[in-house]
């Protein structure tokens, strides 16, 4: 029951429990709420923030002072002392490990503002993922890729298991040009199709074995388009299977069609049961060609060509030179063989690529003496 007030045009409710059946009050609360949740995860932004500047400090101290000490094991009992008095006054975090965490982060991260950045979007469980890698330049790919895609740790943690960065075209390029691109994703937050695209992708979700058709492989892949983008990477969406490219009115089709946001490029997918050949250039420039007449929107970079091919060679890829015309070629497994043939496989590439690299270096610098 509710009464209105003469003087005032006060509406008084007799049951307050009748005001939050009104859709003002409704609106109200759930403003409330966000500026509650809002102000919460922002808390605990900056605490994470905090600890993890925190324990880069303290493994920063140590770390200075363990360097002054000749011998190793009069180190390790310091941090074996520091441990047993932080733990007691200031308990859980500073055990005898999580300091070494410390240190090791200090060691591989001297850059305290570099490491500032890197607060914001990583917690000290991200931060314990990374530094034991021993490749500084795959500890800087990890690093940024989980600041600008906000991966969580369990996704960081596959990641490396799955060797992405090993599987990206970055990897396969000179130490220089590595830093260089790195150093513009920290500075620009650009993502570039070297960082994109890998090769080879694992499709071993498809649960595709033995004999099977173009067709079952897009079948496949559109049942599980959600892992399939998850394999992709980030900022992938889909946009057409079979696109129709209608040209002097004779009818293509292209196989996948994906819009990356932050390249702001379309993404033309050709799949190939078997070796990547020659020809198969011509047809995706065609359609790269089509999209960017037709389809490509003001504002948006020109669109590029993933062929997806179940085997390839280094040469042919080399000569045909297809980057220059914004087309990649890459394997697919549907089957994985055991991590270490992978592994292999993929460190033999790196050193090739960058024997390659290096190799075209070298006229060129005779040739400016």
């Amino acid at each position: 029951m509710k009464k209105r007030s003469a003087k005032n045009d006060i509406v008084i409710v007799s049951n307050p429990q009748d005001m939050f059946s009104r859709p003002e009050t409704q609106a109200l609360l759930g403003d409330i709420r966000l500026l509650i949740e809002s102000a919460r995860r922002r808390l605990s932004v900056a605490a994470d923030t905090e600890m993890v500047l925190l324990y880069w400090h303290i493994g920063e101290r140590i770390r200075k002072d363990i360097l002054r000490m000749e011998r190793a094991d009069y180190g390790k009992q310091i941090v074996q002392t520091l441990s047993g008095k932080l733990t007691l006054e200031y308990g859980r975090g500073f055990t005898r490990t999580n300091l070494f965490n410390m240190i090791r982060c200090a060691e591989v991260f001297p850059d305290r503002e570099i490491v500032h950045a890197l607060s914001g979007q990583l917690s000290w469980t991200h931060f314990r993922e990374i530094i034991y890698l021993e490749d500084n330049l795959k500890r800087d790919f990890y690093a940024e890729m989980c600041r600008i895609e906000r991966w969580n740790t369990r996704t960081l943690h596959a990641k490396i298991q799955g060797m992405l960065y090993e599987r990206t075209a970055l990897s396969k390029k000179s130490e220089k040009l590595i830093q260089q691109e790195l150093a513009t994703l920290r500075e620009e937050d650009r993502m570039t199709p070297d960082l994109v695209f890998r090769d080879p992708y694992f499709l071993d979700f498809l649960g595709l074995s033995d004999t099977y058709s173009e067709r079952d492989l897009e079948a496949a892949i559109l049942h599980e388009l959600e892992r399939f983008l998850l394999e992709l990477g980030t900022d992938f969406t889909f946009a057409a299977r079979q696109k129709r490219i209608t040209i002097d009115r004779e009818d293509y089709y292209l196989d996948l069609l994906f819009y990356h946001r932050s390249m702001r490029r379309l993404v033309a997918i050709e799949l190939k049961l078997g070796k990547f050949q020659a020809q198969d250039k011509g047809q995706m420039e065609l359609y790269l060609r089509w999209l960017d007449k037709y389809e490509r929107r003001e504002g948006e970079e020109s669109p590029l060509g993933l062929i997806l091919c179940a085997e390839k060679t280094a040469e042919h890829v080399e000569l045909l030179q297809l980057e220059t015309s914004g087309i990649r070629v890459a394997e697919y497994l549907t089957e994985l063989p055991p991590r270490r043939v992978i592994e292999a496989k993929l460190h033999e590439a790196i050193r090739l690529a960058r024997e390659q690299i290096a190799a075209r270096e070298v006229p060129r610098l005779e040739g400016a003496k």
